[in-house]
């Protein structure tokens, strides 16, 4: 099994994390990493926070000669901007209440963490619930999508909506589809819904609020059976949406066609069954997951996002220390981070599906999974 465990405050000196479970000899690309880093802090409509933070993997421990060893992985994320905050979240430093919050925001973590937790000061609680935590969870996650990489297991991810604007033009099977997301300001790879979904990001900066919208995830080259029926924490289809929903913000998540499929009738819903050199889908409105299992399709699912709570103009609030009326404080923020959610959502779910794999063919080294992936390849053939 594969697990990790992070810690980190999104003005503290650094986000860090210790990743235990990858199999040995797995290659290492850093550049890899950090390009999916600067992915993460890219696309139109995110804040001034990216200008200043350049974010790179550092690895700890784990890894000698390129490769894994075998031993947990200790990785750092650097935070350029804690040399700003050194007087003010510094593990030891004076107290301060110098940049204090104490007017909670409409829809995050603050009021609820203060009253939980016993703080004084709500920056203790959205230091730790922001975002900025994400960070961490795609440089584990792109660790996960190089050992799929290795048994010919590939992910993409891009926006399918951003507030009104949805784009049902894309074609997951375009050989340039992953040029086409990356090229994209909003990474959907659809040019005229991009168009449109800037204008949808102005509207809401011009007026001073944020907008939120959805994101999808494509797995492709996946094998049968991972994940199981037997029980319910075992399933696949569970596993994941419950990785997405972990995300700040996400407060949805659909397997394949879900949402539509439960206004239909089902003989419209279900894919059929075809042999042809081996068991295929007519169709795959199921998104690859059947009764918790994957069944060789590409897998599908989406996450929704909803408009960040951090807004210029602020929302109704009261501050806790007068118990009087006061609009709530403003964090430097984005105005769209859907398009950060598409590659924060990819690493999820890559972490979900490569511990899936050491779960079913359990392995200490690559080579041996690797090994075992197509011994199981086989049978499925013969079947």
């Amino acid at each position: 099994m594969i697990r990790f465990l992070d810690a980190g405050e999104s003005h503290g000196e650094a986000l860090v994390a210790v990743i235990e479970g990858l199999p040995a000899n797995l290659k290492i690309d850093v550049d890899y990493i950090n390009k999916n880093l600067l992915l993460r802090q890219s696309g139109y409509g995110r804040g001034q926070r990216q200008k200043i933070e350049k974010d790179r993997i550092k690895i700890v421990s784990g890894v000698r000669f390129g490769k894994t060893i075998g031993s947990p992985v200790a990785i750092m994320i650097q935070n350029r901007d804690f040399e700003n905050w050194l007087h003010i979240m510094s593990p030891f430093a004076e107290y301060t209440d110098e940049k204090a919050v104490t007017s909670p925001r409409p829809g995050h973590a603050d009021l609820t963490g203060y009253i939980k937790y016993d703080r004084s000061d709500i920056r203790d609680v959205l230091e730790r619930s922001s975002a900025r935590e994400t960070a961490v969870r795609v440089a584990v996650g792109s660790f996960c999508e190089l050992l799929l990489k290795e048994i010919g297991v590939d992910l993409l991810s891009f926006v399918r909506s951003i507030g009104s604007v949805y784009s049902q033009e894309i074609d997951i099977n375009d050989n340039d589809i992953i040029t086409k997301i990356e090229s994209s300001p909003v990474f959907c790879p659809d040019t005229k819904s991009t168009d449109l979904m800037i204008a949808e990001i102005e509207e809401a900066k011009k007026s001073k609020d944020s907008i939120g919208g959805s994101v999808e995830v494509v797995v492709r080259g996946v094998d049968t059976g991972l994940g199981s029926y037997s029980q319910w924490d075992r399933k696949l289809d569970a596993k994941i949406a419950f990785g997405l929903m972990s995300i700040q913000a996400v407060k949805a998540v659909e397997v394949g066609d879900g949402f539509e499929n439960s206004k239909k009738l089902g003989s419209l819903v279900q894919d059929e069954i075809v042999y042809d050199n081996g068991y295929k889908r007519k169709t795959n409105r199921a998104g690859g997951i059947e009764g918790g299992m994957s069944n060789g399709e590409n897998i599908v699912v989406r996450a929704f996002m909803k408009p960040i709570p951090t807004i210029v103009k602020g929302m109704d609030s009261v501050d806790v220390k007068t118990k009087q009326y006061k609009k709530s404080d403003f964090e430097r923020s984005d105005v769209c981070a859907v398009p950060a959610l598409s590659v924060v959502a990819k690493s999820v779910v890559a972490f979900d599906i490569a511990n899936a794999y050491i779960e079913k063919f359990g392995a200490d080294t690559i080579d041996e999974l690797k090994t075992s992936v197509e011994l199981h390849r086989d049978f499925v053939k013969q079947k």
